[in-house]
């Protein structure tokens, strides 16, 4: 006890598990356990308010980004060129079914859709996806509508025609291969405002759901050390990173596009 070490001048006598008698004084003792049971870690951008390692929360925050941006982008294409394709080559009524959808969806606002998508469906990661996704394909629809519609009146579509093709592999063999700049430019675009979306539902709370890393979380959780703390870097780095991942998805989309575009070459 604490007056038996006191009168040994400050020694502890014990036995370890093998019986061996040992003697260290208190001090011996405690960089013993300092050396053998702390762990010492070194956090490059240090650590957030529940001292979790800010750099590696970021990192992770990535992943996040990029799945959602992916996965919406993907969803917009399939539902985008399908509907617009079909419209812009059969044209009549099937036209006017999926414009009058076009301009239904159109007419709420982006943002406004998205909430009430993620409203409806529950708040996660996955909700963001189909949120996402179903707000951006009406986009996709009228770019290819109104390119399949001016490419459908070239010579080499009234040859497929007279070859007897399938109305289908005119569409997706000969005619979407000719649409594909714009198409990826549109689909980077709708990439890089997937990122923004999902970081503005985050930094709202009704995004992806803490404790997994989103960009759009970490702002939000640190957004008061921008005035009132020296730790401002805490919210600044997370915006920083969305807007070079934008700007590097956008750069991304123009290169694709000069390297796809057949009608360039």
């Amino acid at each position: 006890n604490q007056q038996e070490v006191l009168q040994s001048g400050g020694k502890v006598f014990f036995e370890d598990v093998y019986g061996v008698k040992h003697e260290k004084t208190i001090k011996e003792l405690q960089d013993q356990i300092i050396d053998e049971a702390l762990v010492k870690r070194n956090y490059i951008f240090g650590s957030d308010k529940l001292g979790r390692d800010y750099f590696s929360r970021l990192l992770l925050g990535i992943r996040v980004s990029i799945s959602v941006g992916l996965i919406s982008v993907l969803i917009s294409l399939v539902l985008g060129v399908t509907f617009g394709a079909l419209a812009g080559y059969f044209r009549g009524w099937v036209d006017d079914l999926v414009m009058y959808i076009v301009n239904v969806t159109w007419s709420i606002p982006t943002l406004l859709l998205v909430f009430a998508i993620v409203l409806a469906v529950g708040r996660g990661f996955w909700q963001i996806f189909i949120a996402v996704g179903l707000t951006m394909w009406v986009e996709v629809a009228r770019l290819v509508r109104g390119q399949v519609m001016s490419l459908r009146e070239k010579e080499f579509i009234e040859a497929g025609h007279s070859l007897g093709f399938h109305h289908f592999r005119i569409i997706f063999i000969h005619i979407l291969p000719n649409i594909m700049g714009p198409l990826i430019v549109i689909a980077t675009a709708n990439f890089a405002a997937a990122v923004l979306i999902e970081a503005g539902l985050s930094f709202l709370g009704i995004g992806v759901q803490s404790p997994t890393p989103s960009w759009g979380t970490m702002l939000k959780e640190h957004k008061n050390y921008i005035t009132s703390t020296d730790k401002a870097f805490l919210a600044i780095i997370p915006g920083i990173a969305i807007a070079i991942m934008v700007y590097t998805i956008n750069l991304l989309g123009n290169g694709l596009r000069d390297a796809f575009d057949v009608r360039s070459k």
